[in-house]
């Protein structure tokens, strides 16, 4: 592997349908020879975020990370770390999964539940695999800077990112969920 995909956005295209990963907006956290690691940025899951304020004490929206271990809770946090079990994802966010450490500091006022987004699951794909699907045109990279992480997004996302890369990207974004009404 000579390149790695680390902190870029994956864009599902209309291809992608009827599963998880439609219209879906993937950050890749981890990337190397043996996978990649991401989560899903605009899939909120609102029957379970309604469930998680009386598990946190705080209001809390959950997202679906992706299809694997669903039991798992991921926190990507914007600011200073506050655990040492901390995956860098850039300069002002990383990813933990220390439930302990980010409730105490949400309620410590250590960080604002606005500098989270908490996701069940994550994406991930085995050595070559995101490769191979990037080749069947599956998904588009996307350097997408000044992106927080911690807003909270849904399909608006998707479709303003294929909106700002233009071209068929653009018919792609204005297109019906289901293309075949098209």
């Amino acid at each position: 592997m000579n390149y790695s995909y680390k902190g870029k956005i994956l864009i599902s295209t209309p291809d992608v349908s009827g599963d998880i990963f439609s219209r879906s907006v993937v950050l890749i956290v981890d990337h190397n020879e043996n996978g990649a690691f991401g989560l899903i940025l605009n899939k909120k899951n609102q029957n379970i975020s309604s469930r998680l304020m009386n598990a946190f004490g705080f209001p809390v929206e959950l997202y679906e990370g992706g299809p694997v271990e669903n039991e798992r809770i991921y926190f990507i946090l914007k600011g200073e770390k506050i655990t040492p079990e901390f995956i860098e994802i850039n300069h002002e966010f990383y990813l933990t999964e220390d439930i302990d450490s980010v409730i105490s500091a949400v309620v410590n006022q250590e960080i604002s539940v606005a500098d989270l987004k908490v996701f069940s699951g994550y994406s991930g794909w085995s050595a070559l695999q995101l490769e191979g699907e990037l080749q069947r045109k599956l998904w588009t990279i996307v350097d997408v800077y000044n992106l927080d992480y911690t807003l909270p997004n849904d399909q608006n996302l998707w479709k303003n990112i294929m909106q700002n890369l233009g071209g068929e990207f653009l018919l792609w974004a204005n297109a019906p969920e289901d293309v075949s009404l098209n």
